[in-house]
């Protein structure tokens, strides 16, 4: 069976002015918020709660500070029941098998900030062999993860496991001015921001058949 897989990602806050199109799942690659508040995460899980999706899954990003201030239960207390947070953590929907990680490599002061090199790779070597989709806050290295000045700021770490792994979809997010898709060694890869770099909202969201 085909489950069609809706994907967004950096909405940060603006998420009432998608125009969401239908999909047995919904899933969000981090940043929900602009300033992490719980009022934020409050107002945005309501939301997503509503969607008509049977299936809703999302993870933080690095704007998202109270996902990583609040303790894990207050995080599962918040949560609504029709919803699944992944956090360096897995889940099967229909048989498809699931990972999602909201850490970044440093960048300023922002939330799952981790250094690149040792501190990224030991949230990657926790991904499971098995995995069909990978959902991260941030793009590995060298696909679509050009900023608007060429740079390519991706996880090199990522890029590594993932040459491993080689799951079916990798969903992410973070640099806004790289959404798009591509094809690369048999994953199918998805930037899902809908937002461009100045935040305003450019990209509709992201449709694929899993």
């Amino acid at each position: 069976m085909t489950m069609r897989a809706v994907c967004i990602s950096d909405t940060h806050g603006q998420h009432r002015s998608l125009k969401m199109p239908k999909g047995d799942l919904l899933i969000h690659a981090g940043d929900v918020t602009s300033r992490g508040s719980l009022q934020e995460v409050q107002e945005f899980l309501g939301w997503f709660s509503r969607q008509s999706h049977p299936y809703k899954l999302f993870i933080a990003g690095n704007h998202d500070f109270y996902f990583e201030q609040a303790t894990a239960q207050k995080i599962a207390h918040l949560i609504p029941q029709n919803v699944i947070y992944l956090n360096d953590s897995g889940v099967e929907i229909a048989g498809i098998n699931f990972w999602g990680s909201p850490v970044t490599p440093w960048f300023y002061d922002w939330a799952f900030n981790r250094d690149r090199g040792p501190d990224m790779k030991r949230h990657w070597d926790l991904i499971p062999q098995n995995i069909d989709v990978l959902v991260t806050h941030g793009p590995p290295f060298g696909i679509l993860d050009a900023t608007i000045h060429g740079r390519k700021v991706g996880c090199e770490e990522l890029r590594m496991r993932l040459d491993t792994l080689r799951p079916r979809v990798h969903v992410f997010g973070h640099i806004h001015e790289a959404a798009g898709k591509c094809q690369h060694q048999g994953t199918t890869f998805v930037n899902a921001s809908v937002l461009d770099q100045r935040y305003q909202l450019l990209h509709p969201p992201a449709v694929l058949d899993l």
